[in-house]
């Protein structure tokens, strides 16, 4: 049996930009995604913690260190710059090793850069 466990989350992240003209996705900080372990395409849910809606869309890379949070899309209509959002990713394991992860949580700033990592 596999489980799906959180495999890394970026604690309360700040949309800086939504664009409707976009196929959809969330922009994220390249920096961002080398500190949580997060790859292009990768599938991840999006929890607006303004308005409790949650998505599920895959990450693009953004420019590094510019502390892009792009919601894309049609997703964009569920946000607004300034909001507050936790972004988690996933993976599928086995017992044993749902055992013995560690999730990678990263804690950021108002501008998105990473404070603290777990």
């Amino acid at each position: 049996m596999l489980r799906e466990m959180m495999k890394s989350k970026i604690h309360m992240a700040t949309v800086t930009e939504t664009r409707f003209d976009y196929n959809g996705s969330l922009t994220i900080d390249r920096n961002l995604m080398d500190a949580a372990d997060l790859m292009p395409n990768e599938k991840i849910q999006v929890v607006n913690m303004n308005t409790g809606y949650r998505l599920e869309t895959y990450v693009i890379e953004g420019k590094r260190g510019s502390g892009v949070i792009g919601v894309n899309g049609g997703a964009a209509r569920q946000a607004i710059v300034g909001d507050k959002v936790l972004i988690i990713s996933y993976c599928h394991i086995d017992d044993a090793q749902a055992k013995i992860l560690h999730p990678t949580v990263i804690f950021v700033d108002e501008k998105n850069r990473v404070t603290k990592k777990k």
